[in-house]
């Protein structure tokens, strides 16, 4: 395990001590002693990892602040006519990252004549396992548990022929992970998904970085306000993690809610994106 992988467990269970008892406002020297670390030394590895310090960043995470960005009009969330051409994080995903659906054939046949390449790599957030074939990423995940993940992929594309090495198209994806986005050129993401759950993971690539929403709300952008319990379903098949930011979906009462690869990290996610505005 290298430090960084080292780092980030730490802060993972920082978070989620902040977490757990953010309503106690914990101290720096309490969440230290927590974590095994002098208050110095987690003040430090805290700050370089999300770029604000540990007291900035329980505000991002406060169920107070989740609420104040609920506040915000829909037409501004969802508002793709902004100015482009911003090297700042306000960008939306969806200048960044398109869609295109696999054919009725490739969905129905399980991957068959498909070629996948996939790989583990290091994020902020964790190791974190990408997958691509030919026209574009189709599977990314958050591995805590590697050969767990490999199945996983696997049981996406039962007939495809999976090939263990780095891809070009891994290193454009990783780059969602740099916090200058000037390097990002468009990165296509080719998936496996119903017309249904093709329409709600676009419409999460409009959500920008720092915002949050509701399942209510995707479900009327999409003009299906009454199916957010199958906008809740889509979301949490999303195929591609962070890309498809489905962490920056939350309950109506501002709690963060579930999440695929664990609410620790969602908080984790949703902290470090508010720390880039």
């Amino acid at each position: 395990m290298n430090q960084e992988q080292i780092n980030y467990q730490r802060i993972a269970e920082a978070i989620d001590y902040i977490r757990q008892n953010y309503k106690q406002q914990p101290s720096l020297d309490e969440i230290a002693e927590r974590i095994n670390v002098s208050p110095f030394h987690f003040q430090k590895i805290f700050t370089d990892w999300a770029g604000v310090s540990p007291k900035k960043f329980l505000q991002f995470i406060s169920l107070k602040h989740a609420k104040q960005l609920l506040q915000k009009k829909e037409s501004t969330l969802f508002d793709v006519a902004f100015q482009t051409g911003l090297s700042g994080t306000s960008r939306l995903h969806d200048l960044f990252v398109s869609i295109e659906g696999m054919t009725p054939g490739e969905f129905k046949n399980g991957g068959e004549n498909l070629n996948i390449d996939y790989q583990f790599y290091q994020s902020p957030f964790g190791g974190i396992l990408i997958a691509c074939t030919a026209k574009g990423i189709c599977f990314m995940a958050f591995a805590d548990d590697k050969e767990k993940e490999i199945l996983n992929l696997k049981s996406h594309f039962p007939n495809a022929e999976f090939y263990q090495l780095s891809n070009k198209l891994h290193q454009q994806a990783l780059l969602i992970f740099s916090k200058d986005w000037k390097e990002k050129s468009q990165l296509k993401l080719h998936l496996k998904g119903t017309v249904f759950q093709l329409k709600v993971w676009e419409a999460l690539l409009k959500i920008p970085i720092g915002n949050l929403t509701t399942y209510g709300t995707i479900a009327q952008e999409i003009e299906n306000p009454k199916a957010s319990r199958a906008v809740g379903t889509a979301i949490g098949s999303n195929p591609v993690a962070f890309l498809i930011p489905c962490h920056r979906v939350i309950q109506s009462t501002g709690e963060f809610g579930g999440y695929l690869w664990g609410p620790t990290r969602k908080t984790a996610i949703i902290g470090w994106e508010a720390a880039l505005q």
